[in-house]
C-alpha cells in the first residue's frame, strides 16, 4: 500500500486567516454599521429636538402677543366701562334737568311770607333747609306749605333759636323734608 502523506496544516492555516479575516470584517462592517445607525439616530433626535424648540419659541412668542393684547384689551374695557358711566350719568343729569328746575321752582312757589332760606343741601331724597323767618309762626306756617305740596313730604323741623339779629321775634331755623315728585311728573324724569 501506499503511502501517501497529505500535509493539511498549510490549508488549515489558510482556512483560519481566511475566517478571522472574515470575522474581522464582520465585526468592522458591523462597527461600521453600528456607528452609522447610532450617527443618523443622532441626526433624527438632534433634528426632532430643535424641531421642537422652534415650535416652543414660536408658542412662547405667540403667548407673549396674546398677553399682550389681552392687557390691552382690558384697558380698552376699562375705558369703555368708563365712558359708559360718564355717559349714564349725562344722560341721568339730562333726564333730571326739568325735575331739577320743576324741583326749585316748587320750592320758591311753597316759600312762606318773611321765611328766607340761606341754605339748602339734597342729600339722596331728602333736603336740609337751613332759613330766618320772622317769627315761629311763620316755620309752621312753612311746614304746613311743604306738607301741602304734591312735590315734598314728611317737612320735620330739627331746630329752632333765637335770631335777634333780624329782628325782636326772628328766629333762625333748619328743617328737612323729602322730595316726591307727583306721579304723573315723575314719569317724565
Amino acid at each position: 500500500m501506499v503511502n501517501l502523506k497529505i500535509n493539511l496544516l498549510p490549508w488549515r492555516i489558510r482556512k483560519r486567516e481566511r475566517l478571522q479575516r472574515e470575522l474581522v470584517n464582520g465585526l468592522a462592517a458591523s462597527a461600521l454599521m453600528a456607528a452609522l445607525i447610532t450617527a443618523g439616530a443622532w441626526r433624527f433626535y438632534e433634528a426632532e429636538i430643535s424641531g421642537q424648540n422652534a415650535r416652543n419659541a414660536f408658542v412662547s412668542a405667540e403667548i407673549k402677543d396674546l398677553e399682550s393684547k389681552i392687557s390691552q384689551i382690558r384697558v380698552l374695557q376699562k375705558k369703555r366701562k368708563e365712558l359708559l358711566d360718564r355717559m349714564r350719568v349725562i344722560q341721568e343729569l339730562q333726564g333730571n334737568r326739568p325735575v331739577s328746575v320743576r324741583l326749585f321752582d316748587e320750592m320758591a312757589r311753597q316759600l312762606s311770607d318773611n321765611v328766607f332760606f340761606e341754605r339748602l343741601a339734597l342729600s339722596g331724597e331728602s333736603i336740609a333747609i337751613t332759613g330766618v323767618a320772622e317769627d315761629n309762626n311763620r316755620i309752621s306756617s312753612q311746614l304746613r306749605q311743604f306738607d301741602g305740596s304734591a312735590w315734598f313730604t314728611g317737612a320735620n323741623v330739627t331746630s329752632i333759636n333765637a335770631y335777634p339779629q333780624a329782628g325782636p321775634e326772628a328766629s333762625r331755623f333748619s328743617l328737612s323734608v323729602r322730595v316726591s315728585a307727583p306721579a304723573a311728573e315723575a314719569g317724565d324724569r
